[in-house]
């Protein structure tokens, strides 16, 4: 029997990549790590792997790969983008790094992977703001990357 392409493994796989890629841009943000150490250390050391009783679900290593240098790669259409969405007198300097990792890699999605559908992609982001935020910062995840959804997918 052939696996659809959105079976559970799947999605379960994606949605750790999705984690990993924003927990990766968030530590170059903090240290300037280069992307390709930073894709070494998540392959070898983190996906997958239990570090100090947490564990690390087994990714989807080509999306997470993708997710994190293109989000790298395209950073300064993606700021620009996530900018040009936030409430008057807000600058995108003022949001704490994890919020802009999940904002940089949620619109990289929405920017550049079509075969993603667009709810998903926005569900999925509003699922790992949950892993770092309370409710409210989930609330402007959804709404912001929502808000660049209609100007980049239409």
């Amino acid at each position: 029997m052939a696996r659809s392409s959105s079976s559970p493994a799947r999605s379960r796989a994606r949605a750790a990549a999705r984690l990993a890629a924003v927990q990766a841009l968030y530590q170059h943000d903090m240290e300037g790590t280069a992307i390709p150490a930073l894709l070494h250390e998540f392959h070898h050391h983190r996906i997958g792997a239990t570090i100090e009783d947490v564990e690390y679900a087994d990714a989807d290593v080509a999306f997470f790969d993708d997710v994190v240098t293109g989000a790298h790669a395209r950073a300064e259409e993606i700021d620009a983008l996530i900018a040009r969405k936030l409430a008057q007198g807000w600058a995108l300097d003022r949001l704490d790094k994890p919020m802009k990792a999940i904002l940089r890699a949620g619109t990289f999605e929405l920017l550049a992977r079509a075969d993603v559908p667009t709810g998903a992609a926005i569900s999925e982001y509003v699922d790992v703001a949950h892993a770092f935020y309370e409710r409210r910062e989930s609330g402007f995840v959804n709404g912001l990357l929502d808000a660049i959804a209609k100007d980049v997918r239409g």
